[in-house]
């Protein structure tokens, strides 16, 4: 089947649209061969599972499995085991929510999701693959530089540093969905396929969503110069529209996870680029970090190498294409001048001017490069098409990528440095082994991709002999990236017996809610174990935490960690358990702790002193107040009088008496200890949780205020007995409620917030597609006829736009199949319709 189009008067006939049949499927099981290689020996290493080190071990695993057992229980809506508690959709839509493999594992067992974290990966690779073969088949000509192109792209640096990141792989196996529909709105006129295409992402990760948005206004600026898109008022009115109805789409989880961000200090909305910062960059060593993070394979996010003081750690800083490096790109800018040149051109400027970056995180002043991926696709294009057109001087691109990477590696390793005690020392990378590792794999690499240029490029062989050599490189720079990061890992044992299988041996009391400690354990060990605890590394937990933590002192950015000299602010937040591992010297670190038992490696303390949930007070301070108070001593007071705004101050002074200062000034550790005495017999008989929120019983002698350690959230509703109750923000990040004197039951119940207009508004999402669509299908023009046979003729007379060419564009020596062992047409044969027709036949019963 053959399609037709008209440029400046000319008729030409465009490739046959099954000329790349099947180009996807082969790419994505490469892929999965590739990346199996890659993960199976560190499965069987790790006896079935697949640990990494870092954010992946602490972060990613108990993610999964926590946010897989609520999925399957219901509980979707206040999550108990996150920090003091956290909106489960808002704080988890980030990282796995969207995600359908995510979802795929709903149907396993809890207990298998953490085995099924390396497969999960290897398909991610296998589909980030396909979907970039679904792009890159539109302007690449060859099938198997298709294929290539798309290994390229699922194994560049960006998305082998982001294994540590697991949740960033749904971003790059996404995206591509978008420019594919894009370039089907405006070039084929084939609607609604942009709108899913947008809603897809938009749900899969809202954060990168932002990136790709301003990534492909950048994308359209550029692509609507390009005369094969003739653009026009009515096809931007048409993108714009389905732009829109693409983000109703997505709004049932887009508008929840959008509004349990607002406010949070990690948006950096308070702390904007400006003045010199927006032109330079504050680290010198950061602009050669990302020029050669183009040329080498990636250092280990917690631990650059290269240039370790660039200030740019878990920054995503790589944009390495494996084996080619940047031969093909340097070659593509070096040869044209058309659309893609220039995006590429205005991302390095992107890259390199900090205002620039900061477009794709909203213009926050933090340093990240997660949005590499998306140009790293315009790369391996731009690198296919260097390799396929002989008309690109690929060796003058080969020739300038090996000498740019030979001066660096040159640079690095031998320039002397003179320590303290006047020994002198070679390099100046802080891992010179691994130095060593990486720029081998990069010049080694190079050394075999113009050897096997010169050599097989006119041979039959050649398309197969250079995608072995693209996979081997893959899989060993891979490999020897995760291993070197498995050297910063816990031991896999302690993973396997104390994290992941400790949940089933701990024994403690269930009889009432509390919260639990781990001194200098693991991060997010109590997660594992499902305990409620108030150590936490999560990013995106409520924004009254990240309130409450810093105006007592305690450092609150991507975790909270409470130092044992804040040890009444256990008490306030109803902390009743102690573990500390049994090797470790310091086995007191806080007053008030008796031994109770040991389990799973680990001296269990309870708290002599701990307060259950819901308690009362005699007095409050204004938060005004509070701020005059030293900071460490801010927790102590907090245990003796509530703190609360002034509105609410005055509004609820019938109930409490404002304190004196002198009541809360020097308090010590024997205060410590009878404030906490006279808080805990003020508590609440029964404290209980579910998948809506929680109950409290409390027999209160007087109206008074009851205290929960449960922090505000918009969410929340209120009952006492029944009737309705005003929440009081109180203690500056958590929650009261009044109550009469006598027999109470207060219910507080969560919802999240945006989620029911949300879903409306997917609903109406819903609604306006299928009636768009149903409209265009009717009011869709017939095709046009083809032209006579005859006219078709004289190809070398068409006028072609410019810009790298669509697949529907041209008419490409026939390639061989991937996996048959038909031979490819030796170079300068005739490609006459007997050879095009002999293709298509092979194609057919492919």
């Amino acid at each position: 089947m053959y399609a037709f189009t008209r440029f400046g008067g000319f008729t030409m006939q465009l490739q046959s649209i099954d000329a790349k049949k099947g180009v996807c499927r082969k790419a994505f099981f490469l892929a999965l061969l590739t990346a199996a290689l890659i993960f199976i020996p560190f499965m069987v290493y790790d006896k079935g599972y697949f640990f990494f080190f870092g954010d992946f071990n602490v972060q990613q695993i108990p993610f999964y499995k926590l946010a897989h057992e609520a999925v399957r229980t219901g509980d979707i809506f206040w999550n108990w085991y996150t920090d003091l508690g956290a909106n489960f959709i808002g704080s988890y839509s980030f990282y796995l929510l969207g995600s359908p493999f995510f979802w795929l594992t709903i149907p396993f067992p809890t207990e298998f999701v953490p085995h099924l974290m390396a497969p999960l990966l290897i398909l991610k690779h296998a589909c980030a693959a396909a979907t970039s073969a679904l792009y890159l088949k539109r302007f690449v000509k060859t099938r198997e530089y298709v294929v290539m192109g798309a290994i390229l792209y699922a194994f560049s640096g960006f998305a082998v540093y982001n294994i540590f990141f697991n949740h960033f792989h749904e971003a790059i196996v996404f995206f591509p969905l978008l420019l594919v529909g894009m370039e089907e709105l405006v070039t084929e006129n084939r609607r609604g396929i942009f709108a899913l295409a947008v809603a897809i992402n938009a749900i899969v990760n809202y954060w990168f969503f932002i990136g790709e948005v301003v990534f492909v206004l950048i994308y359209f600026a550029f692509r609507s110069f390009s005369r094969d898109w003739r653009m026009t008022l009515k096809k931007f009115f048409w993108v714009a529209f389905e732009s829109v109805v693409g983000m109703l789409l997505a709004m049932f989880l887009f508008l929840p996870s959008a509004l349990a961000i607002l406010g949070n200090p990690r948006t950096g909305g308070t702390e904007l680029l400006d003045g010199w910062n927006f032109w330079l960059y504050w680290h010198a060593q950061l602009y050669p970090a990302i020029i050669t993070s183009m040329f080498f394979p990636p250092d280990l996010p917690s631990r650059p190498n290269l240039f370790p003081d660039r200030g740019a750690k878990w920054a995503s800083l790589s944009a390495w294409l494996p084996l080619f490096s940047m031969t093909g790109v340097i070659a593509y800018v070096q040869s044209k001048r058309d659309w893609l040149r220039k995006i590429l051109l205005f991302c390095l400027a992107c890259a390199l001017l900090p205002g620039l970056n900061s477009m794709f995180i909203m213009f926050n002043n933090s340093y990240y490069a997660r949005w590499y991926y998306m140009p790293i696709l315009l790369m391996a294009m731009a690198t296919m098409i260097a390799l396929e057109n002989r008309s690109i001087n690929l060796e003058r691109g080969f020739k300038i990528t090996a000498v740019f990477t030979a001066a660096v590696t040159a640079i690095l390793g031998l320039t002397p440095i003179i320590d303290s005690a006047g020994k002198v020392s070679l390099g100046l990378t802080k891992y010179p082994e691994r130095f060593a590792a990486i720029a081998a794999i990069s010049l080694l690499g190079l050394a075999a991709l113009i050897l096997i240029i010169r050599r097989y490029r006119e041979t039959k062989l050649f398309s197969r002999i250079l995608t072995c050599a693209l996979c081997f490189v893959c899989v060993t720079y891979s490999i020897t990236f995760i291993a070197m990061g498995k050297c910063h890992s816990d031991y896999p044992d302690f993973l396997r017996d104390t994290a992941l299988d400790g949940r089933y041996q701990i024994d403690l009391p269930q009889e009432q809610f509390a919260r639990a400690d781990i001194y200098q354990g693991m991060d997010n060990l109590g997660m594992y174990w499902h305990l409620p605890n108030i150590q936490a590394f999560h990013s995106i937990v409520p924004v009254s935490i990240m309130e409450f933590y810093p105006d007592v002192g305690v450092k609150r950015d991507v975790s909270s960690k409470p130092e044992t000299k804040y040890y009444q602010l256990r008490s306030l937040l109803s902390v009743r358990w102690l573990f500390i591992a049994d090797d470790k010297e310091e086995q007191d670190p806080m007053p008030g702790y008796s031994f109770y038992d040991q389990q799973i490696g680990f001296n269990i303390y309870e708290n002599d002193y701990y307060i259950p949930m819901g308690f009362t007070y005699d007095y409050y301070i204004t938060e005004t107040q509070l701020n005059t108070v030293d900071e460490a001593q801010r927790s102590a007071v907090l245990l003796r009088a509530m703190a609360l705004d002034k509105e609410d101050a005055v509004q609820n002074d019938d109930l409490l008496e404002e304190m004196p200062p002198e009541y809360y000034e020097y308090l010590g550790e024997e205060d410590f200890y009878i404030d906490a005495e006279n808080r805990r017999a003020t508590a609440a008989e029964s404290f209980e949780i579910d998948n809506r929120g929680f109950t409290a019983q409390i027999d209160l002698p007087r109206e008074n205020l009851v205290f929960f350690s449960v922090p505000y959230d918009k969410g929340w509703s209120a009952t006492v007995n029944g009737e309705p109750a005003k929440i009081v923000q109180a203690n500056i990040g958590f929650m009261a409620v009044r109550a009469p004197a006598g027999e109470n039951t207060i219910r507080f119940s969560y919802m999240t917030p945006g989620l029911l207009p949300g879903i409306a508004g997917s609903s109406l999402g819903v609604a306006v597609l299928i009636i768009y669509l149903l409209i265009w299908r009717k009011r869709r023009p017939a095709p046009e006829p083809l032209p006579p046979r005859g006219k078709t003729n004289g190809f070398d007379a068409l006028r072609v736009p410019d810009g790298p060419e669509p697949e529907w564009m041209e008419l490409p020596a026939p390639p061989a199949e991937w996996f048959d062992e038909h031979p490819q047409s030796p170079p300068g044969e005739s490609k006459g319709s007997k050879q095009d027709g002999s293709q298509q036949k092979r194609e057919g019963t492919a």
